[in-house]
C-alpha cells in the first residue's frame, strides 16, 4: 500500500544547507517552500497502520521544527536600516560604501535576519541582471563567510575563497590570496559580503588586529557592502578596532559602520505585548497537531515569555520540543503543562530560575 507520509519525507525531509559555499548558498536561496503535510484528525491518526503513523509523526516533527521566518518588529527595523546602508552600494567603485554590524546577544535571530535579507537581495539581483555577468562569470550577489575561533588573515582569505569555490594553494602568500579574493568578489559582482561569527576576532592579539585591518582593506578594494554579524561586538570594541581612550576617534570602522541591535521581546508595554502575541499567533498557525486549539499560545503569552525571556531562538526551541512531546505522547495538543515542563536551552532555564 502507498504511504503518502513516507513520500513526503523523501521529498521534504531536513535540508542540510551549507551556506558557506556557493553551491549550498544557491540551494538555500532557490529552495522551494516546503508544502504543509495534509491535516488530519485524531481519529484518522489512530486508524493508520503502525508504519504509516510512524512516518506521519516523523513528517510532522520535520514540519514543526521548521517554522517560517516571521517578520518581527526587530527584523523590520534591521531590514529598513540595511536598505538605507545598501543605498550607498549604488556609488561608483571609486567611492567608499558603508557597512552594517548586527550586534546582539545569542538567540536573537541575528543570522536569520542577515541571511533572510541576503536571500531577498540575491533574488532581486538575479531577476534584474540574470545569472551571468557581462563577462560571462557566474553572478554571486551574496557571499556568506562564517568565521572560526582564532581566525587568522590567511584563514579568513581561504574561507572567503572556499565560498567561491576557488582552488587555493596552501603555500600561497597573503598577498596572492587577497588578490584572489578581490578578483572573485569583483568578477562575480558580489554586492553583499556577510561575515558571521565576528566575535571570534580577538582584537587583543596580533592575529585579530590583522583581520580587523584586513576587513578595511577588502572594503576599499571590493565594490560591495560588508555585513558583520556577531555577539557583543560593541563590548569587544570591534567597531573601535580595539582602540581605547582618545585613539577611538581614529577608528575608521566606527565611522564607516552602522550598528544594528536586535533586542529581545518585552511585554512591559501594550505595544510589546501585542507584538509578542502576534508572533505567537503566527507560529501557532504553522503547527501540525491533530487536536491543537487555536489561541493556546497567545493565552499563555506570559508563561512563554517567562520561560524564554523574549528570545526568539529559545521560543522556537520550546514550541518545537513541546510539539514533539505532544505527538510522541499522543496528546496532539499543547497546554500549560507541556509548555511549563518541556526543557529548553541552558541560558533560558538559568535566567528563569534567577528571575
Amino acid at each position: 500500500m502507498s504511504n503518502s507520509w513516507a513520500a513526503w519525507l523523501r521529498d521534504w525531509d531536513t535540508q542540510p544547507f551549507q551556506l558557506a559555499t556557493k553551491t549550498g548558498w544557491d540551494a538555500f536561496v532557490n529552495s522551494p517552500a516546503r508544502p504543509r503535510p495534509p491535516d488530519l484528525t485524531a481519529v484518522e491518526l489512530r486508524g493508520m497502520r503502525e508504519d504509516e503513523r510512524a512516518d506521519c509523526c516523523e513528517a510532522r516533527h520535520v514540519w514543526n521544527a521548521n517554522p517560517p521566518t516571521i517578520r518581527t518588529p526587530q527584523m523590520d527595523h534591521a531590514f529598513e536600516l540595511m536598505d538605507q546602508v545598501l543605498a550607498s552600494a549604488r556609488r561608483d567603485g571609486d567611492r567608499l560604501r558603508g557597512a552594517v554590524v548586527i550586534d546582539a546577544e545569542p538567540g536573537q535571530g541575528k543570522t536569520t535576519i542577515a541571511t533572510g535579507y541576503a536571500k531577498r537581495l540575491h533574488r532581486q539581483q538575479y531577476r534584474r541582471y540574470g545569472p551571468r555577468t557581462a563577462d560571462g562569470h557566474q553572478r554571486l550577489p551574496v557571499a556568506y563567510v562564517p568565521l572560526t575561533a582564532d581566525v587568522t588573515l590567511k584563514g579568513l582569505n581561504r574561507q572567503i575563497l572556499r565560498f567561491y569555490g576557488h582552488p587555493t594553494a596552501q603555500a600561497a602568500s597573503t598577498t596572492d590570496l587577497t588578490r584572489a579574493v578581490v578578483d572573485c568578489a569583483t568578477s562575480c559582482e558580489t554586492k553583499l559580503l556577510i561575515i558571521d561569527e565576528v566575535h571570534f576576532v580577538n582584537l587583543r592579539v596580533r592575529n585579530g588586529l590583522d583581520v580587523s585591518n584586513h576587513f578595511k582593506g577588502l572594503a576599499n578594494q571590493i565594490p560591495a557592502t560588508f555585513l558583520f554579524v556577531g555577539v557583543g561586538l560593541a563590548e569587544k570594541r570591534f567597531l573601535d578596532e580595539g582602540l581605547i581612550g582618545e585613539e577611538r576617534a581614529m577608528a575608521q570602522t566606527s565611522r564607516r559602520t552602522t550598528r544594528c541591535t536586535v533586542p529581545a521581546f518585552s511585554i512591559t508595554t501594550d505595544a510589546g505585548m501585542r507584538a509578542w502575541t502576534l508572533m505567537l499567533d503566527r507560529l501557532e498557525a504553522h503547527l501540525h497537531l491533530a487536536d491543537h486549539q487555536p489561541g493556546t499560545l497567545a493565552s499563555h503569552a506570559r508563561l512563554l515569555h517567562e520561560r524564554t525571556q523574549g528570545r526568539i531562538a529559545s521560543l522556537t526551541t520550546l514550541i518545537d520540543r513541546a510539539c514533539y512531546h505532544a505527538i510522541r505522547d499522543g496528546n496532539e495538543a499543547l497546554d500549560a503543562d507541556i509548555l511549563q515542563q518541556v526543557s529548553v536551552d541552558h541560558a533560558a532555564e538559568q535566567a528563569r530560575r534567577s528571575a
